[in-house]
C-alpha cells in the first residue's frame, strides 16, 4: 500500500528509538490523573445529586466540563499523532497511545452521564459532543485494527514499524507474546467491540428523549467507565517505560526525563481551574442544572439565579433542522 511505502519492514534494529512526546512520564500522567479527576468529578455530581440534599454544583460540573473536553481533545489529538507517525512509531509506543484513547474514551463518557442534561438543553453542545465521541470512535477502532494486527503477525515486541503489521510478507516472531497471543487476540477484540457498544449507549442516552432506566444507566456506566480507565492507567503503569518495564529495548531513557514539554502536559491541568475561580468570585453566571423533563431546578436555593437566567429554557433543545422534544425525528 502506498501510504506505508516509507515504512522500512525489512530490518528490525536491536533497539528502538524512544518517544517523549507521546510516552513521557508528563504525558502519560496527565491522561491519568486527568482521568482520575474526571471520573471522580463524575461520580460525587451523580450521588450527590440523587438524593437533591446538597447545594448547587455549579463550580464542580464546570470543572468537569473542563477536564473532560481538555481530556476528549488531546486523547483525539495524541491518536491522530499516533496514525500520522505509523510508519516510524513503535507498536510498543502505539499501543500506550491506544490506552490512552481508552482513558479518553472513560473520562469524557463519565462526564456524559454526570452533565448529559447540560448537553441536552441546547442542541449545538450536543451534537458537538455527539460529533468529539464519534471522531474519537473511529480513531480508536482503527488503532485498534493495527494492534491486532500486530499480535497475530507476532510485532508486538518488534523494533519495526507498526505499519508493517498490515503489510505482507513481513516476518515476526513465533513466540511473540507466548502462550497468551490468543488471550491478546480476544482481548483486543473485545476492547474494539466494547468501544462500539458504549458508543451506541452514549449515543442514545444523549439523544434520548425520555429519562426511563435514568438512574440506572447513571450507576452502571459509571462502574463501567471507572473499570476501563483502571484497567487502561494499570496496563500503561507497566508497560512504559516511565513507570514499568518497556516490551521492547529502547535505546535510551528519554521517556524517563522531565523536560518543558512533560511539565507542559501537566500544568495545562491548571486551565480548568481557572474557571472554578471565576464562578466562584461571580465574574461569571452559569444556568443551573435542570433536574427532569419540567425544566426546573433541582436546587431549591438556586431559585434566584434560576429565575433570571433559565427562564425559558427547555431541558431538551430540538435542533433547527429535525424533531422534537419529544420524537428523534418528527417536528
Amino acid at each position: 500500500m502506498a501510504i506505508f511505502a516509507n515504512a522500512n519492514c525489512t530490518y528490525a534494529p536491536a533497539e528502538g528509538a524512544s518517544d517523549a512526546g507521546v510516552a513521557g512520564a508528563g504525558v502519560l500522567l496527565s491522561f491519568m490523573m486527568t482521568a482520575f479527576v474526571g471520573i471522580s468529578l463524575s461520580a460525587s455530581i451523580i450521588f450527590s445529586e440523587r438524593g437533591h440534599r446538597t447545594s448547587p454544583s455549579t463550580i464542580r460540573r464546570k470543572l468537569l466540563n473542563g477536564y473532560s473536553d481538555q481530556q476528549l481533545i488531546t486523547g483525539i489529538g495524541i491518536q491522530s499523532v499516533g496514525l500520522a507517525k505509523i510508519n516510524t512509531m513503535l507498536p510498543y509506543h502505539f499501543f500506550l497511545i491506544w490506552m490512552l484513547g481508552l482513558m479518553s474514551t472513560a473520562t469524557h463518557n463519565a462526564t456524559l452521564l454526570a452533565l448529559v442534561r447540560d448537553f441536552r438543553r441546547d442542541w449545538v453542545l450536543r451534537w458537538l459532543r455527539q460529533f468529539l465521541m464519534f471522531v474519537n470512535l473511529a480513531l480508536s477502532c482503527i488503532c485498534g485494527v493495527f494492534i491486532l494486527r500486530a499480535v497475530t503477525e507476532g510485532l508486538t515486541r518488534t523494533t519495526l514499524p507498526i505499519a508493517c503489521a498490515l503489510q505482507d510478507g513481513v516476518e515476526g516472531d513465533e513466540e511473540d507474546g507466548g502462550e497468551n497471543v490468543g488471550l491478546a487476540f480476544a482481548g483486543t477484540i473485545a476492547v474494539i467491540a466494547g468501544n462500539c457498544v458504549v458508543f451506541f449507549f452514549a449515543t442514545w442516552y444523549l439523544h434520548a428523549r425520555s429519562q426511563r432506566f435514568y438512574k440506572i444507566v447513571q450507576m452502571v456506566g459509571l462502574v463501567v467507565m471507572f473499570g476501563i480507565a483502571v484497567g487502561a492507567s494499570v496496563r500503561v503503569g507497566l508497560l512504559s517505560q516511565a513507570f514499568g518495564t518497556p516490551s521492547v529495548p529502547l535505546a535510551d531513557e528519554g521517556e524517563k526525563e522531565w523536560s518543558f514539554g512533560q511539565l507542559l502536559s501537566l500544568l495545562m491541568l491548571l486551565l480548568p481551574l481557572v474557571s472554578v475561580v471565576e464562578i466562584s468570585r461571580g465574574d461569571v453566571k452559569v444556568a443551573p442544572p435542570v433536574a427532569d423533563e419540567k425544566g426546573g431546578s433541582i436546587f431549591e436555593g438556586a431559585q434566584e439565579l434560576g429565575n433570571t437566567v433559565t427562564s425559558g429554557r427547555e431541558s431538551f433543545q430540538p435542533n433547527p433542522f429535525f424533531g422534537s422534544q419529544t420524537n428523534l425525528f418528527k417536528r
